[in-house]
């Protein structure tokens, strides 16, 4: 009898643990979802684990980033225990997210947790440009972000911010050293990006710039 006593005692607590732990899952997604920095502070000094994953097998750190909850964003950040260089399926980080979206603050706070500004492949670089968010690229350049990163099919971020960012991200990219004759896999350069784009301003500054560079004998 003792035996049983103790098992049917044991199986309470997991089952209490257990669920528990799911009340604590449940209110943490949704307290990102909320951008509510409060239940994720309380959760997290509870012990609870800052890298468990949504069941679509997102991080919170992720989804907060994506989604722009900047609160939660940031107590997630300053929680040690949080990886910030999480990657997605898609082989994204939240580095990548806060690059796409713009999110400089946000951004320097990765950085400074040693997110990986130079990740092989897609590179926040490349995520900046995109949305020609000027200040982000350029903390990213100064924090060594290799100019003329390749992505999977060498696309590089000149020719991201060439066909989906503004002029004024092609300015910065090229007054920076981003070599403009670059070439991806279907052989298509930062001028054809453009070009395809309907956007002949960036392309004539593209095209002004080798024309110049050649003059003074640099290609």
């Amino acid at each position: 009898m003792r035996i049983n006593f103790k098992f049917i005692a044991y199986l309470v607590i997991a089952v209490a643990f257990s669920s528990a732990h799911a009340g604590s899952y449940d209110d943490y997604f949704s307290a990102i979802r909320q951008d509510d920095p409060r239940t994720i502070q309380q959760l997290l000094e509870r012990g609870f684990d800052p890298n468990t994953v949504d069941p679509a097998g997102n991080h919170g750190l992720f989804i907060a980033v994506k989604d722009g909850a900047l609160k939660a964003a940031d107590v997630l950040v300053a929680w040690p225990k949080t990886k910030v260089e999480w990657r997605s399926p898609k082989d994204e980080s939240p580095l990548m997210m806060a690059a796409l979206r713009g999110h400089t603050e946000l951004a320097r706070k990765l950085i400074a947790r040693d997110a990986d500004v130079n990740k092989t492949g897609w590179a926040p670089l490349h995520y900046a440009a995109t949305g020609g968010h000027l200040e982000l690229m350029q903390l990213l350049l100064d924090e060594n972000a290799y100019i003329d990163a390749e992505s999977p099919n060498r696309t590089t971020p000149l020719m991201m911010a060439a066909q989906y960012g503004t002029t004024a991200a092609v300015k910065l990219l090229l007054e920076a050293g981003a070599d403009p004759n670059l070439r991806n896999e279907l052989g298509l350069s930062a001028a054809d990006f453009a070009l395809r784009a309907n956007r002949r301003d960036a392309a004539e500054l593209i095209a002004d710039t080798i024309r110049r560079s050649r003059t003074k004998g640099k290609w």
